[in-house]
């Protein structure tokens, strides 16, 4: 799916329409709908890298989890440096 193609066209306004209006109320289903789009939209160019894509962001929740919880700044910098070369 291209941004210039008619699927595109119609995927775009049906997402905005669930994140803005059918769970304005939960930031998590927010959340979840902007991420379920974003693997459909990827899926949609090519299958086969749909693994890429969700092992990238498994890594970076993980991450994201464990320097939230690190109060130290140099720590926080590790993990941050660790995330940008590792993938």
């Amino acid at each position: 799916m291209l941004f210039n193609s008619l699927d595109f066209a119609i995927f775009l306004p049906i997402i905005f329409l669930l994140y803005w209006f059918v769970f304005s109320k939960n930031k998590q289903q927010q959340n979840l709908t902007i991420l379920v789009a974003s693997y459909i939209f990827y899926g949609f160019w090519d299958w086969r890298f749909l693994f890429l894509i969700f092992f990238s962001s498994l890594v970076d929740f993980f991450i994201g989890k464990k320097t939230f919880e690190l109060k130290e700044a140099s720590k926080r910098i590790i993990y941050l440096f660790i995330r940008i070369n590792v993938i």
